[in-house]
């Protein structure tokens, strides 16, 4: 037996006939047969949805984020700086005024484009859903100190790589450090680290940050000019180094849409790796530094070294300390920076939570001293690093659910 299309009562797996015509039980067997017309816009949601969700997916979706990562520094944006999650919401911090360190400040449409593009791909794949109430305010500070700490290496999981990938051996140390900080979180989380479910709540919830992210890109293209100075913009490098508006937005865009869609994630691809010996998300993460190789190399942009990298320093401890910080931060808040607008992008409040306190951790950084700089680490750096692990330490030990 199986269930009509209704749902409502059983129904034979072979056609019932009750007395009638022969013409009659034609036309009925002929209804019964017709095969049923499918629309060609859900064929496609469902060819998309099975390519997103597999390894080839994931694969596709690092090389493209590895591919346009090269072009955008090769068509203007900082060195080894194709995509920061960290340092571009540092120049949007800079741009607002939350910090003052001149060399720092733009408002980067990369980040409007990713959690734009992730809202976009929400509402077309009915995924948009308002969610909050899992911790929110502790999101909050694991996304200040996430960005301490990747402010005092210069970088996020994706720059570490990006930066692998042309050639700055300095991310090496710095990768290891964020791999040592995903396990230390993963072993939190095996022993039964949560930060609570969220829940259902207004649509008008998980709207805010795609709405924020909304005005500063009309602030970008307006560029209003206010007695107060803001927005405030590099002449300098690398806050004046960037690529055209309209090709940056345009990648940002794209970008959100396709990890949206593929759960793309470096530090669920580490996590999932460690708990679970899935290293499908992993793969995606290897892509990207695949694909940002062979650009870079296409590009003539490889320039192999410790020292005289783009934005960056080669004191090996710190860049190793920063990124463990992060790695911590990161998976204890269930993703990297980037997974964190991607999911703001589709309605998840906390995540925007954790992306807010990225911003304001940005503005503490530089204003007490604590980001490093090519010249090395900030004064207040160390001391900021090792707090925050003591800080991400008890939050590990003491949000534990008993198992």
């Amino acid at each position: 037996m199986s269930v009509d299309s209704k749902g409502l009562e059983p129904q034979s797996d072979y056609p019932i006939y009750k007395e009638s015509k022969p013409d009659e039980t034609i036309k009925s067997m002929t209804k019964i047969n017709e095969p049923v017309t499918k629309n060609p816009i859900d064929e496609i949601k469902q060819q998309m949805n099975r390519f997103f969700s597999s390894r080839t997916g994931i694969i596709f979706v690092g090389a493209f984020i590895g591919v346009v990562a090269a072009i955008l520094q090769h068509e203007g944006n900082p060195g080894n700086m194709g995509f920061c999650v960290a340092c571009f919401e540092r120049d949007i911090a800079g741009a607002l005024g939350l910090h003052r360190a001149g060399v720092v400040q733009y408002l980067r449409p990369e980040i409007m484009g990713f959690v734009l593009g992730s809202f976009i791909a929400a509402i077309i794949f009915k995924e948009f859903r308002a969610r909050t109430g899992s911790a929110p305010i502790i999101r909050f500070v694991l996304g200040l100190f996430a960005m301490i700490g990747s402010l005092v290496f210069l970088g996020c999981p994706w720059r570490a790589m990006i930066r692998l990938s042309g050639g700055d051996w300095n991310a090496i140390l710095a990768l290891a450090g964020l791999a040592s900080g995903v396990y230390i979180g993963s072993m939190f989380i095996k022993n039964g680290f949560n930060l609570g479910r969220n829940r259902k709540t207004f649509p008008t919830v998980g709207l805010v940050l795609p709405a924020f992210m909304l005005l500063l890109l009309i602030l970008l293209l307006w560029d209003p000019e206010l007695k107060s100075g803001a927005l405030f913009e590099s002449v300098e490098p690398p806050g004046s180094q960037h690529a055209p508006i309209a090709l940056s937005l345009g990648i940002g865009l794209t970008v959100g849409f396709f990890a949206q869609r593929s759960r793309f994630c470096t530090i669920a691809g580490i996590r999932d790796t460690i708990l679970i010996k899935d290293i499908h998300l992993l793969l995606g993460a290897i892509s990207l530094i695949i694909a940002v190789f062979v650009t870079n190399l296409a590009l003539g942009q490889f320039d192999p070294g410790f020292e005289n990298q783009p934005v960056a320093h080669d004191d090996h401890l710190w860049n190793y300390m920063g990124m463990l910080l992060s790695g911590l931060a990161f998976v204890l808040a269930g993703g990297c920076p980037g997974r964190q607008l991607i999911l703001s992008g589709e309605g998840d409040a906390d995540a925007g939570i954790f992306v807010l306190g990225m911003i304001v951790g940005a503005g503490f950084a530089h204003n007490f001293m604590a980001a490093s700089s090519p010249a090395g680490t900030g004064d207040w750096g160390p001391g900021a690093v090792i707090f925050g692990l003591i800080v991400c330490i008890i939050i590990g030990l003491t949000m534990r659910e008993k198992i």
